[in-house]
């Protein structure tokens, strides 16, 4: 009696573990940070009244164009660093909710980054507003480092990228081999056209 022979199914790939909760809060508090940094861009603006009075107390003898210079100075950075700094805290979210392990290091870096500036910015002129809202930027930071550097979020970062990260490697790859047998072609057609012509 014939017997069909046994064919294996398609290998089962490892399912990825989901994001614990330590990263999903960590998520949460990066969001909380970008609308914080909107709030701060906000605050920025409005508080130029207080900064010009800031600035009066420290330097008295200024005139209204050095004001009005030392008053862009400071209000400019603030602004422009708050939209780009939007954007990464959104960068961040995304990548550390995909299990992105460099993002985890990329968003330490960061970390440390906002702590250099807020100790500097603490030792210049600025609103008690602008102040207080860094502060609670830095504290969201923090929260959102340790929750990422947690015993819980460990193995979700040490697993293999899905394979959505793998599609532009292996396309790329393709591409590669493509060329090779392309090129592969046009040498055995020159060394085929010379041997004719000997």
């Amino acid at each position: 009696m014939y017997e069909p022979y046994p064919t294996s199914g398609p290998a089962q790939k490892p399912e990825r573990i989901q994001p614990p909760n330590s990263v999903v809060n960590a998520v949460r508090l990066m969001y909380a940070g970008a609308a914080l940094e909107v709030l701060a861009v906000i605050i920025a603006l409005v508080t130029i009244g207080s900064l010009k009075s800031a600035i009066l107390a420290r330097h008295p003898a200024y005139t209204a164009a050095q004001l009005h210079t030392a008053e862009a100075a400071r209000t400019v950075p603030l602004v422009i660093g708050g939209v780009i700094a939007v954007g990464l805290w959104l960068w961040m979210a995304w990548a550390n909710g995909k299990g992105r392990n460099w993002a985890r290091i990329v968003s330490a870096v960061f970390f440390g980054i906002n702590t250099l500036d807020l100790l500097i910015s603490l030792a210049e002129v600025h609103a008690i507003a602008t102040l207080i809202i860094g502060v609670v930027i830095w504290l969201v930071g923090l929260g959102a480092i340790v929750l990422l550097f947690g015993k819980e979020s460990g193995p979700f970062y040490k697993q293999p990228p899905p394979p959505s990260d793998l599609t532009g490697s292996a396309t790329w790859a393709g591409v590669r081999r493509i060329r090779l047998h392309h090129s592969n072609i046009i040498s055995f057609s020159n060394f085929s056209h010379m041997t004719l012509i000997l």
